[in-house]
């Protein structure tokens, strides 16, 4: 496999095995796309990524990370977004969105306005939802409120109704995330769900809202269209989730409709010591791959195109997810090309440039 190979996952084929992973922008009001996102991702797909996803977008107002979060829990969002994907779908992108809530991580701020610490009630935030009892990603953070049995039902509608909305919207590919010290991460793992019904204490019951999520969305989901999940592969802390766990998820969740598995990892307490470094993250992908039989995505500071090919190449991964290096460089896809002698078509507002 090469990175610059396409790829076809279900009726629809990337031209190449880029992604450009989702990442906060904290630049919307009301949870509306505007001309910030716009160009952003726009440019990504010009700079010739293989697959645009959104930020975590979210699929209730208290799911957001932050007051200025895109969100996609109302009709009136389809049409900004819908302007977005046609774009990204005429510069050769396949379209994606990440369905999302925050659980207990919701209600904070964009970095820098405050540094990403609580939004308090009286300045715009909100009580946020969690897992479990009452307790909070940190000591300054707002005490959210356990769900109830009802209240979870009604989040897995709201993923179910999240994903109908992005197929109007016109979006290609969904990923529900389950990563990060989010809501869906949240009952995963055994560092915080304290339930003692059937959604806390074993394993199956742990996973019984991702699998619940999964299988609503696949009902809504169109079966030609593919459906990614992102978890958070360890909690790098002893007791916590582990890889051993992500491989059984993946084998589960593969039974239910999931394509392929973004492996990140952490966030879910902030006591976690994380071994940050090149390409960490990527054995975690090649485990899940591996041993459970399920496309995998890498992610998490993958830089240099040849890191990117080795990646791809030795079989660690199907495809790669790159997030700041996007930033900092939207038309890497081009540049990487370039590096590794692979012919790619570009835009042709800028084939003069090409030489």
């Amino acid at each position: 496999m090469n990175l610059f190979d396409s790829i076809k996952i279900r009726d629809i084929t990337f031209r190449n095995r880029v992604a450009v992973s989702p990442m906060c922008e904290y630049s919307s009001e009301d949870g509306f796309a505007n001309e910030w996102h716009f160009v952003h991702l726009g440019a990504r797909a010009v700079g010739g990524a293989g697959a645009v996803l959104t930020e975590a977008i979210a699929v209730v107002p208290e799911g957001r990370i932050s007051p200025n979060d895109l969100g996609i829990w109302k009709d009136a969002h389809i049409e900004k977004l819908g302007g977005i994907v046609r774009f990204l779908r005429g510069h050769g992108a396949v379209s994606g969105t990440q369905l999302a809530h925050a659980g207990f991580k919701a209600s904070t701020g964009a970095p820098w306005a405050n540094h990403g610490k609580p939004v308090a009630v009286e300045d715009g935030g909100w009580r946020p939802v969690y897992s479990s009892t009452s307790k909070g990603f940190t000591a300054e953070s707002i005490q959210p409120e356990a769900l109830t049995v009802e209240g979870i039902s009604r989040v897995i509608k709201a993923f179910s109704d999240g994903a109908v909305r992005s197929l109007e919207a016109g979006f290609e590919l969904v990923e529900i995330h389950g990563a990060h010290g989010y809501l869906v991460h949240q009952f995963l793992s055994p560092l915080v769900n304290t339930r003692t019904d059937e959604y806390g204490g074993s394993f199956e019951n742990r996973t019984r809202l991702v699998r619940q999520i999964v299988e609503a969305v696949r009902k809504v989901w169109p079966e030609r269209l593919p459906l990614w999940l992102r978890i958070s592969a360890s909690d790098w802390t002893e007791g916590g989730w582990t890889i051993e766990d992500s491989v059984a998820l993946a084998r589960v969740v593969k039974g239910l409709g999931v394509d392929l598995i973004d492996a990140s990892s952490g966030g879910i307490v902030p006591t976690a010591k994380i071994p940050l470094g090149p390409g960490y993250q990527t054995p975690f992908a090649e485990r899940i791959r591996k041993e459970a039989g399920i496309l995998a995505g890498a992610v998490g500071m993958i830089t240099s195109p040849e890191q990117a090919q080795h990646v791809i190449g030795t079989g660690q991964a199907d495809l790669v997810l790159l997030a700041r290096e996007l930033l900092r460089d939207p038309h890497w896809p081009l540049r990487a090309a370039a590096a590794l002698k692979q012919n790619v078509e570009w835009p042709k507002q800028y084939e003069r440039a090409r030489w």
